[in-house]
């Protein structure tokens, strides 16, 4: 038999040290692998310490009402020597240079497996990351086309909880063992350009919008334009008044886009394809809605022709097509701008004229940027714009 030491997790990254409250198991209960075995209360909240892997639990040594540091034992779990084995376990600890040698076991005394501890603080068991990768590694992943993104959530054993070469083995030897799907064509686009995307200080901001006018225009409207398009042919008029917010910070300028092309989100088979409508802005609502319905079909076709891809400024997704209200989506990487639009709901406004409260249809919008290139004050001051455009859609 062996036992596996219960440990003070890192519960926070400025939180050195937690009070135990309550202990919720008593020795010789058999514990679950993840089971909350002890809450304790930090200065933020209260939290559980869960157990290491599932077994007998031997004892307990930390008290009610005592803190306890980052690290400190309180506890042991009895596991066998299979269980050990399996769980890597089963290989003598080396101890630090400075600590004292444990004495000789006792015959047929459990071993007792203390997880080394090297410099820095110890990690919890479901945290970490590759936060550091050393050349060996970087070379490692290349080999197999992995990115650090891919790394998240890898406990990691190494100086500081880095995430070492043998870390990354046994993770990719589960992986194997798994069940996986290969990832399509347009799934890794999808993956490849949210990751360069977020390399960038993203932002959102939100307001409702009335729908009743562009309700009511749509229900006239022999073509029946989707809420998509008015949203788009709105965001293409606010930025044809001012092209400076959908502009791309390269070095030190902030380069103009020179034409308002719009893009739009479609789903399609595995991801989303989005076409775009050049000089969105210099069209009206009426001569946009063929182009755009067009643009919709072959885009869930996966047909899309070279020049209706690309090159667009900003995009404007419905997401509330799928129920969403609200939603925080991402620009592509060569955009600033995402204009998203939720589920209409109707909700009661006060009516100054007939002093009581009418029901009114709203959604929430939102706006997605590039922090760099502009500021919450700017996005709103857009946002305010698209909403007094869209409140009279028959100038569109």
């Amino acid at each position: 038999m062996a036992l596996v030491s219960i440990q003070m997790p890192q519960l926070g990254e400025s939180i050195a040290e937690a009070t135990i409250v309550r202990v919720l198991f008593q020795p010789g209960d058999i514990v679950a692998a993840d089971a909350d075995m002890i809450e304790v209360e930090t200065n933020k909240a209260v939290m559980a310490v869960t157990a290491p892997c599932g077994g007998v639990l031997a004892d307990i040594s930390a008290e009610i009402g005592t803190s306890y540091p980052v690290g400190s034992v309180l506890g042991h779990i009895e596991v066998t020597d299979a269980e050990a084995a399996r769980l890597g376990l089963d290989q003598e600890p080396v101890p630090p240079p400075s600590a004292p040698r444990a004495p000789a076991e006792k015959p047929n005394s459990p071993a007792l497996v203390e997880p080394t501890v090297k410099s820095g603080l110890p990690v919890p068991a479901h945290a970490g990351g590759a936060t550091y990768l050393s050349p060996r590694m970087k070379s490692r992943m290349a080999e197999l086309g992995l990115r650090a993104a891919d790394l998240a959530g890898i406990p990691g054993s190494g100086a500081g909880g880095r995430v070492s070469i043998e870390d990354l083995e046994r993770f990719l030897l589960g992986i194997e063992r798994s069940k996986t799907t290969a990832a399509s064509p347009m799934r890794k686009a999808v993956a490849d350009a949210m990751t360069r995307s977020w390399s960038r200080p993203l932002a959102t901001v939100c307001r409702p919008i009335g729908l009743d006018a562009l309700l009511a225009h749509r229900k006239t409207h022999p073509a029946k334009p989707g809420p998509a398009l008015y949203a788009l042919r709105s965001l293409a008029i606010a930025l044809g008044e001012n092209t400076s917010v959908a502009g791309r910070l390269i070095g030190e300028r902030i380069i103009h886009p020179p034409s308002v092309d719009i893009g739009f989100a479609v789903e399609a088979e595995d991801g989303v394809m989005v076409p775009v409508i050049r000089n969105a802005d210099q069209t009206c609502l009426d001569d946009l809605v063929s182009r755009y319905n067009r643009l919709v079909e072959l885009a869930r076709q996966r047909r899309l022709p070279a020049g209706d891809t690309g090159g667009s400024i900003a995009t404007v997704t419905n997401y509330g097509t799928f129920g969403l209200t609200l939603a925080t989506p991402i620009p592509l990487p060569e955009q600033t701008l995402l204009l998203g639009m939720g589920a209409g709901q109707t909700v009661p406004s006060w009516d100054a004229a007939s002093k009581s409260f009418v029901p009114v249809v709203e959604a929430l919008f939102t706006l997605s940027f590039d922090h760099r290139v502009l500021d919450g004050g700017a996005a709103g001051r857009l946002l305010k714009r698209v909403a007094e455009l869209l409140a009279n859609p028959g100038d569109l």
